[in-house]
């Protein structure tokens, strides 16, 4: 297999982009060689897209998450690619399932007619293969110390966060507000996107190796929150970005109308506890306000469910073009799983651009029966019986923040650059911190803010 040469020649060449102040591609930033002070400026330019080797704190792990880049997986080498993939990512099981890949469509191979490198899929064989044959064990720290930390939330962020502190060798407690661990891995992405029994095999194995998981309690009840502050060494806090975005429409009281979340949530749960879905889009005329990863779930999950027909508006209009390469995340329009699936049930792309709902209709009873939409400057009337809002999320909820003594910013986030709040011995981390992004991000964020709790509790940390 050996490198590209593709990469080889980029880093000879030192191609320049569009601006090259946002060059993040040199070889001397490849090879984890950046002063300090320019790996600060780097981060101050961070172009936000989505890059999860732009927007670590760890540099570029292409070197882990491509085993076959050191001939590992070719040699038939798994137990060292795994060492190696673990090295970077604690979960890639998870994000081998669920990562959008915006760093495949960013991989400077894929600028030299080659095929990017397929991370995602890489990084799912190594650790399938490593599960199926054995590879993967326990690793219960051989000594602990007499640190207790709780952390509360179980997300990606949270699960990361305790993982790396359990293995350091401290006490860690996992405090989830929902009756089963997981967050949004649990309740948010659908299964035929990620399985729950991938996420219980690793919740099994964490217990194993001494992580507790404690579910159904709301920090911000009953004094929970002081009696964590008065009990713990340490608490992070990795409540998510849960705050939805609704939409001012005309009749947004109607029935029939739910957040995406709540919809994918109801499903779920269905789906594990064996009973009828309450939120049901059996039969229906389905609306899908948004155009994300969440819009998509619901488009999917609103055709495993036997909807009539599904609906997707999306306010922007149309991507004209792939528009800048790399270092940027190509945004081409491509459907996703959940379109292409709406193609082949129902022949025809779900998605209308520049389209805004601009008011619900209802019967006499209040239920929704269809959506007034302005599209291109016409109005158009879409029946509808079931109508999702997947229009992002506004930050995080404030009730866990406030129970701590802490108030969220303008952007509904807490904490700062390093993961320290203003309430001593509380941290926060993932889409809490910094905002709604990617599992890859939140799992990064995770490990970055574990080594500052970590050098909180022993003055100087080896994470």
């Amino acid at each position: 297999m050996g490198k590209p040469t593709g990469f080889l020649d980029y880093r000879r060449a030192e191609r320049p982009v569009e601006d090259p102040a946002l060059r993040v591609g040199s070889f001397r930033e490849f090879h984890g060689e950046l002063t300090e002070d320019e790996r600060q400026a780097q981060g101050a330019r961070c172009m936000n897209c989505g890059v999860p080797f732009c927007q670590s704190d760890f540099g570029c792990p292409l070197h882990n998450l491509v085993p076959e880049w050191n001939d590992e997986v070719f040699h038939g080498n798994w137990d060292h690619a795994l060492s190696r993939l673990m090295r970077t990512n604690n979960f890639p099981e998870f994000t081998g399932r669920v990562c959008p890949a915006l760093c495949e469509s960013a991989c400077v191979c894929g600028l030299y007619g080659d095929a990017p490198i397929s991370v995602r899929d890489n990084e799912l064989a190594v650790i399938e293969y490593a599960y199926a044959h054995g590879l993967v064990k326990p690793h219960i720290p051989e000594v602990r110390t007499e640190r207790q930390v709780a952390v509360v939330g179980s997300g990606p962020a949270g699960l990361a966060v305790a993982d790396q502190l359990n293995h350091r060798g401290h006490s860690v407690t996992v405090i989830e507000r929902d009756d089963r661990p997981g967050g949004l891995l649990m309740y948010g992405i659908p299964n035929m996107k990620l399985d729950k029994s991938v996420i219980a095999r690793r919740l099994a194995r964490m217990e194993t190796e001494g992580v507790s998981f404690v579910t159904g309690t709301d920090v911000t009840a009953n004094g929970t929150a002081q009696r964590l502050l008065q009990e713990y060494d340490a608490v992070v806090l990795c409540c998510g970005a849960r705050a939805a975005r609704d939409v001012p429409v005309e009749g947004r009281d109607a029935a029939g109308v739910y957040q995406a979340m709540d919809y994918l949530t109801e499903s779920t749960r269905s789906l594990l506890e064996g009973r009828p879905r309450t939120i049901d889009a059996a039969g229906k005329n389905v609306v899908v306000i948004g155009n994300g990863d969440t819009a998509t779930d619901c488009v999917a999950t609103a055709i495993r469910q036997g909807a009539a027909s599904v609906t997707q508006l999306v306010r922007k209009p149309a991507p004209a073009g792939p528009g800048p390469s790399w270092p940027y995340h190509v945004r081409s329009g491509a459907p996703d799983y959940g379109q292409e699936e709406a193609i082949a049930k129902y022949g025809h792309d779900p998605r209308l651009y520049s389209t805004q709902a601009k008011k619900l209709v209802t019967d006499e009873a209040g239920a929704l029966t269809a959506i007034l939409a302005e599209t291109a400057g016409q109005e158009v009337t879409i029946p509808a019986e079931l109508l999702l809002i997947a229009a992002g999320f506004s930050g995080a909820e404030a009730g866990p923040a406030q129970a701590f003594g802490l108030e969220l910013d303008e952007k509904g986030r807490l904490g700062d650059g390093a993961y320290r709040t203003s309430v001593p011995k509380v941290f926060s981390a993932g889409d809490m911190r910094r905002g709604a992004s990617l599992v890859a991000i939140a799992i990064a964020e995770g490990r970055a803010c574990a080594k500052e709790v970590d050098r909180f509790l022993e003055g100087y940390t080896n994470l």
